[in-house]
């Protein structure tokens, strides 16, 4: 009986490490203008940790795939880089995208595919779920060799969630919190490249235009200094005149609180928190923010927090790393130019 169980264990034990070497894993690179996206960077890293082979799948109008393939060619770690080009593509619709990667998954044996969190994976990885029928496993940020188990923030980052996908699905398909994982390093890449044959499928929906919030500041997703505002600011005027001399000085993105957006302050691309952009930057700056729960899932994995609010028991001094109590439409003024004089 010892004997029979020791062989079923190692039986089972050899079958786990043969599925982990077949597994391979794909990440989709999302890229606009010519330019990757950064956070892709990061979901290559989440891949990567898998120990499997890892390619990446760039996708868009052929212009596009050009422009940014020789960007992409840097990462390194990556096995293969597939493309597909058509103008179907140009605007990442999940209509035409999802099918595509539905049928690049099974024709190329990939287990696992990756994206970043963004307004982009949230709205291609779910269709592509349904259409594989298997599950969404969204916005994690760790994940065990196993290729199964993945970990994720659930209730506003205030507790954890472990999950364990079902063997029943033949995919794993995933999103990553950007700010859980490194960026992969890119200058010694060496993948090859092959073409796969664009497919659509048949998609009713069409691109008609879009309206661009257009800043010369940081990316607010990737800024390594965000200053952000709250209500407290009282107008879109106040916002514009109290912060932007401030994040100009110190060559950050400028950021606001869902209070803020809905008040009409600042647009709502500028939202940080919950259901706003998740960041995680060097230096955060928050103004006139009290610190409500659904903000503090966006920003609280920041490295260095500091709080300016005339209340003493504001909810964001639970999380700052300096504090400063303090009427914010004199600190903050201040605050610049003591910056802009340490600049000259």
């Amino acid at each position: 009986m010892l004997v029979r169980a020791a062989l079923r264990t190692s039986r089972l034990s050899s079958l786990a490490t043969a599925q982990r070497r077949l597994a391979s894993s794909l990440v989709f690179l999302e890229h606009k203008n010519g330019k990757l996206n950064d956070s892709s960077l990061n979901a290559v890293t989440a891949a990567q940790s898998l120990g499997s082979d890892t390619a990446g799948i760039v996708v868009g109008s052929k212009s596009d795939v050009d422009g940014v393939l020789e960007e992409v060619k840097k990462i390194d770690g990556l096995t293969k880089i597939y493309t597909a080009a058509s103008d179907s593509y140009s605007h990442s619709l999940a209509e035409n995208v999802a099918p595509l990667l539905a049928s690049v998954l099974p024709a190329k044996n990939i287990s696992h595919i990756f994206a970043a969190h963004t307004a982009v994976g949230k709205n291609v990885f779910p269709r592509l779920a349904g259409l594989l029928d298997s599950s969404m496993i969204a916005d994690i940020v760790a994940l065990e060799s196993s290729g199964d188990v993945f970990t994720r923030p659930i209730y506003a980052g205030n507790a954890i969630l472990k999950i364990k996908s079902s063997p029943k699905d033949k995919f794993k398909i995933v999103t990553v919190r950007t700010t859980a994982f490194d960026e992969a390093k890119t200058g010694g890449g060496s993948a090859a490249v092959e073409e796969v044959e664009a497919f659509s499928g048949d998609a009713s929906t069409k691109y008609v235009s879009e309206e661009l919030t257009i800043s010369s500041r940081p990316d607010l997703s990737s800024a390594s200094r965000v200053v952000s505002g709250g209500r407290a600011l009282k107008s879109q005027e106040n916002f514009n005149k109290i912060l932007d001399p401030l994040a100009d000085a110190l060559g950050a993105a400028v950021g606001a609180s869902r209070a803020a957006v809905d008040a009409g302050y600042a647009d709502n691309s500028l939202q940080v928190g919950q259901t706003g952009k998740v960041v995680a930057p060097e230096l955060y700056v928050a103004a006139g923010i009290s610190g409500a729960i659904q903000h503090l899932a966006g920003m609280k994995e920041s490295k260095m927090i500091v709080a300016i609010n005339k209340d003493p028991d504001a909810p964001i001094f639970q999380v700052a790393d300096v504090g400063l109590v303090a009427d914010l439409f004199e600190a903050v003024p201040e605050l610049t130019k003591k910056v802009e004089g340490a600049k000259a």
